[in-house]
């Protein structure tokens, strides 16, 4: 078999220039790398920060140069490659590339066309936090990362909780690599570059938008058993003192794990759909015995509970406890009689979601990983023979390209030079220098999108212009958490329409939607895409120009056994190893409980998907189609990790719920002050360290005595006190903050901006919410441009609420709509309240 070239991918002829160090710098460049871009990645002279085989996948695609920029030759040779360049990636600290003469505003001056992307740990604009040492770890524990891993820790007491899951790298990455190509395709109409900031402790703030937003005076239907015993232990004065098996009675049995005959657990997620719990039952052949006990099934969820038949309705989240401990304790009867791959199969092939949980190396050796090419075989030059993360993103109709990335490759800067020169970049004379219009605005998006990621990649288009109109059922297939909640934060900027598209009438409305916009997103496998009739071929009917970008959850570029099975964030996290890396045990898996941990991330994808796909249309007129999966993005989510090759050690990086860090050196340590401090650093750096007379000797010490040694003098002094003088050393360091904490302090009342002149952190409470409540939520303010605007988008409105005015603009008269609102084609809403009380 031949391999495909790499001149069909849709970054084909993009020059890439990388500074990027550990994973979010040189993670950007590899996704536009696996695109097609051509990539010059510069190292300092004593090679990579940080030496990890994860560079291996990080810088495969590129050609890695040598380059001191503490010299004058070495700044010489940095600008004669940027000056080559379309895009130039770097995430050092603010400003410090500019200091060693690498000035992205004045290399614009000259470069008005380039495209810079930086991405520090925090903000340019947050003084109190600039200039500290940004690690990972260091940005999470500022961010509330460790303090707020879900009610599960809360509840077992854990606090802080340590994740080796690089969150901020992996969401900036997501942003950083969607906006570079956002501006790029942007430049195509406007001939302008831009210079990007992406700082990580926004983009993990965005990344848990779902676990910050506050809405006051939330009802009682949608406060879970976890949250009711919080609350009852803290009224009380109780420990949270709860063991993982009395954990396991307070989960909705439509979202936890079940011991299945193989001793292996099988993760099931089937709340809030209006039918998978009912299939699920009925495969299991416990349905009737339920009904026949009183389980009811509300024919309209979205009325209040007090008009409800029952205070039980199946398909709605969560259940209230009396119906949840029967439902599971016949469950795990059930469950106990099959193996988890056999229930795998009669999930999947029934079309309602469950996966079985998995170590990680199983994922990476698992065959549907490498048929779909989820997982890719990659000959590196250090490592041999590897299996690496497949593409995050790719095009349908070039994806196959993607899967033989050429392995990383070290070069002189002269041959690094002359390959890009033989690039030549062709861009429109620019009629409007002084344009500052959104990257998207004139590009209209149709949403299809249900849950999380789907949703949340078109209204992150809409910060940047984008009309958006949001198409849902005229009766709602999900439950108000699953909508209406999570709608307040991906709703925004979208105008809704709910229309009955099996209808005769209501589908002409969307087919009038489809050949009225320019892209279309759906979150669906494949086997859904075409019974709706949108596959290419079919497509192409409608709107042979309309851009198409698919999310779902486990395919990859070629189809596997698994590609059409449905699933959520859940079922990849217990399927690529995150849950039982988190819970540490097979009898003991945990989500990681981020409410989107990879729903969000895939979203991004989603937005970069649909960049890409524009820029290709504009650049060569070739309509394409955007691909990305949750399971895509879980390689990346994991990539400290995520490989394997003949000679690898052990897969023992930290897991479980104790574990407070990597090794002495980037761990928790209590303080006399009552609260925990991150320690993080490196051996390169204890020098430093040692510096400091409390620490004087550390080196000296046996590897196994430093944690002990290191825990008593911390305990010497307040955790203020270390802070002072560890970053007065340039020592990393944080506090574990919490996400309460961070928003009461950076909220603001709305003023019509997006808060990307803020610092790291900016929430806005609206107390003229459209819900009725008052709603506190996260800005759109991790992606900062210099040129392109980005838009304060509005609240979420009510579902529906937009149903007349766009059919009124589609040319729809006003006695069309009242027959179709009579005849159930189409709706303005799917309930009296905008929040169901």
């Amino acid at each position: 078999m031949s391999i495909p070239s790499r001149d069909t991918l849709p970054l084909s002829g993009v020059k890439v220039i990388d500074f990027g160090q550990y994973i979010a710098g040189p993670a950007v460049a590899m996704i536009l790398g696996d695109l097609g871009a051509t990539v010059v990645h510069i190292d300092p002279p004593g090679g990579p920060m940080w030496q990890s085989p994860a560079n291996a996948t990080l810088n495969r695609n590129k050609m890695i140069v040598t380059i001191d920029l503490k010299s004058e030759e070495g700044v010489e040779q940095a600008k004669a490659l940027i000056a080559e360049a379309d895009i130039v990636i770097e995430n050092f600290r603010p400003g410090k590339l500019a200091k060693l003469g690498i000035d992205f505003a004045e290399l614009r001056q000259s470069q008005p066309d380039l495209i810079t992307v930086s991405i520090p740990g925090f903000a340019s604009a947050d003084d109190e936090r600039r200039e500290l040492r940004a690690y990972e770890s260091v940005i999470a524990a500022s961010s509330g990362v460790f303090t707020d891993m879900g009610l599960n820790r809360v509840l077992m007491g854990v606090n802080p909780s340590f994740s080796p899951l690089p969150l901020a790298s992996s969401y900036g990455a997501m942003m950083a690599a969607s906006a570079a190509v956002l501006a790029l395709q942007a430049r195509e109409r406007t001939g302008l570059g831009d210079q990007i900031e992406v700082p990580l402790a926004s983009a993990v703030m965005e990344g848990l938008c779902y676990n910050s937003i506050k809405i006051d005076g939330l009802p009682e239907r949608y406060i879970t058993q976890r949250e009711q015993e919080i609350t009852r232990r803290r009224t009380e004065g109780l420990p949270m003192n709860v063991t993982y098996e009395e954990l396991q009675e307070l989960l909705d049995p439509f979202y936890r794990s079940y011991l299945c005959k193989d001793g292996r657990m099988f993760y099931v997620v089937c709340p809030s759909h209006k039918t998978h719990a009912k299939r699920c039952l009925q495969t299991l052949g416990i349905y009737d015995d339920l009904v026949a006990e009183g389980l009811q099934e509300e024919d309209d969820t979205y009325k209040p509970t007090s008009e409800w038949s029952s205070d039980v309705s199946l398909g709605v989240y969560p259940l209230p406890k009396f119906w949840a401990d029967k439902i599971a304790a016949k469950m795990k009867e059930v469950f106990i009689t099959r193996t988890a791959k056999e229930w795998e199969r009669i999930f999947g092939r029934n079309k309602f979601p469950g996966a079985p949980q998995r170590w990680l190396q199983e994922w990476i050796n698992d065959d549907h990983a490498e048929t779909s090419g989820l997982m890719i075989d990659v000959e590196d030059p250090e490592y041999g023979m590897m299996i690496q993360p497949g593409p995050v993103v790719w095009l349908e109709e070039s994806g196959e390209a993607a899967l033989y990335p050429i392995p990383r490759r070290w070069v002189d800067v002269s041959s690094a030079l002359a390959q890009l020169k033989r690039q030549r970049t062709k861009l429109p004379r620019v009629t409007n220098p002084n344009d500052r219009s959104g990257w998207l605005e004139g590009v209209r998006v149709l949403d299809l999108c249900n849950v999380i990621a789907g949703p949340h990649s078109v209204s992150y288009l809409a910060r940047f212009g984008a009309e958006v109109i949001k198409l849902d059922p005229s009766k709602p297939m999900y439950d108000a958490w699953n909508t209406v909640i999570f709608g307040m934060s991906h709703m925004r900027g979208k105008k809704s329409v709910l229309t009955d598209i099996t209808s005769e009438h209501g589908r002409k409305v969307f087919e009038d939607l489809v050949k009225s916009v320019d892209v279309i997103v759906w979150n669906a496998p494949d086997n859904q895409i075409k019974a709706m009739g949108l596959d290419a071929d079919n497509l192409a009917r409608l709107n042979p120009d309309a851009i198409f970008c698919k999310l779902d959850c486990f395919s990859g570029v070629r189809r596997g056994p698994r590609t059409d099975y449905v699933g959520y964030d859940d079922l990849v996290q217990a399927t690529t190893g995150i849950m039982l890396r988190f819970g540490g045990l097979m009898s003991e898996p945990e989500e990681h409980a981020h409410v989107g941990t990879i729903d969000v991330m895939c979203g991004f994808g989603g937005a970069l998907g649909v960049a890409t796909a524009l820029y290709q249309k504009l650049k060569t007129g070739k309509t394409g189609r955007g691909r990305t999966s949750l399971s895509a993005n879980s390689g990346l989510l994991q990539v400290p990790f995520c490989y394997d090759y003949t000679g690898r050690g052990l897969f023992d990086e930290p897991s479980g719920r104790y574990v407070n860090g990597y090794d002495a050196l980037s761990r928790f340590y209590y303080t006399a002050s009552g609260e925990y401090l991150l320690l993080s650093t490196y051996e390169k750096d204890i020098g430093r360290l040692e510096a400091i007379e409390a620490f004087a000797g550390l080196s000296a010490l046996p590897l196994e005595e430093r944690e002990g040694f290191l825990a008593g003098v911390f305990a010497n002094d307040t955790s203020a006190a270390w802070l002072e003088v560890l970053r007065a050393n340039d020592i990393g360091a944080a506090v574990c903050d919490n996400i309460d904490a961070l928003r009461a302090a950076y909220v603001r009342t709305p003023d019509g901006t997006p808060g990307i002149d803020r610092g790291s952190y900016s929430f806005s409470v609206y107390e003229d919410h459209p819900s009725g409540h008052t709603v506190t939520q996260l800005d759109p303010f991790a992606v900062r441009p210099v040129r392109g605007a980005v838009n304060m988008m509005d609240p979420a409105e009510k579902y529906g609420a937009s149903t007349r005015s766009v059919l009124i603009e589609l040319g729809y008269s006003e006695t069309d709509i009242d027959v179709m609102l009579q005849n159930g084609s189409i709706s303005e809403t799917w309930s009296k309240e905008y929040l169901p009380s």
